[in-house]
């Protein structure tokens, strides 16, 4: 009987007791847990690092277009054309190979490479514009009555004025100059007053480089120019081969270099200030 007593008395002292577990179980639940010292620590660094992610990536952003931008190449930057530099044509259509640009000093040029560029100078398609320009003026003013007139005249005055043309390129440009061992090519001054370049354009028919680099008498285009209008007395009329039709011829010839070198070293200016456009 006690026991049963006993046992009833525990009970009721149990059961009031079950419901003030239940409540104060979800408070421990939901009361924050305790946290090391290193969890602490990890947490500020943790919110730290979102924003410095974040200025990272505005960052590249800001900086990808101006990493992105194309940057035009030096060939593409329209640079005015300097006094010194060797366009490759004059006029557009005459070829330059000849010309050195100023303050340049190549090696002296090879017999090869003098054939090579005689040839170029000789049949370039500019050289049959310009001795069907001449043939032209030829044939228009009559210079030699028995070569005819009209189509038929047209063709004796070109394939003559074609010969002249590269019989001289070719003793003054490949054959002389490399048995004198003379330098062919023009060197553009590019600086000093219009008076001092074209002065000296127009005596480098006269004054030439040796292939030491001392400046010599022409050789090569003084007696180069001779030799190929003593040959042309061959294939022109006899009426015309006249002690002054030859000097006449002859001085045609060295005046039209001089000119041709003039152009050379003035050609960019030219180019610029009175056609507007580039060399």
């Amino acid at each position: 009987m006690r026991l049963m007593l006993s046992l009833a008395f525990v009970l009721c002292l149990a059961v009031p007791s079950l419901p003030a577990q239940d409540l104060s179980s979800p408070a421990t639940l939901e009361s924050p847990q305790p946290t090391s010292p290193d969890t602490q620590q990890s947490a500020p660094e943790g919110q730290l690092e979102a924003p410095s992610l974040r200025n990272n990536a505005a960052q590249s952003v800001s900086s990808s277009p101006a990493q992105n931008r194309v940057q035009p190449s030096p060939s593409l930057q329209q640079n005015p054309p300097l006094p010194g530099q060797r366009p490759k044509r004059i006029l557009g259509l005459v070829t330059n190979s000849r010309t050195v640009s100023a303050g340049s000093t190549p090696p002296p040029a090879a017999a090869k490479e003098n054939l090579i560029v005689a040839t170029k100078d000789s049949f370039d398609y500019s050289a049959f514009v310009f001795v069907g320009i001449t043939s032209l003026l030829a044939e228009a003013t009559d210079t030699h009555p028995q070569l005819g007139k009209g189509v038929g005249g047209f063709g004796r005055y070109y394939w003559r004025g074609f010969l002249d043309r590269t019989d001289g390129n070719y003793w003054t440009i490949f054959l002389l100059p490399s048995i004198f061992h003379q330098d062919e090519r023009y060197y553009i001054l590019g600086q000093g007053g219009v008076r001092k370049r074209l002065t000296y354009s127009a005596t480098r028919i006269f004054i030439t480089p040796s292939y030491h680099g001392h400046s010599s008498f022409n050789a090569s285009e003084i007696l180069g120019r001779g030799i190929s209008q003593a040959i042309s007395l061959t294939y022109y009329p006899s009426q015309t081969r006249t002690a002054g039709a030859i000097a006449q011829k002859y001085a045609y010839a060295i005046g039209r270099d001089a000119l041709t070198n003039v152009f050379r070293e003035f050609w960019p200016e030219i180019a610029t200030h009175i056609f507007h456009r580039r060399p």
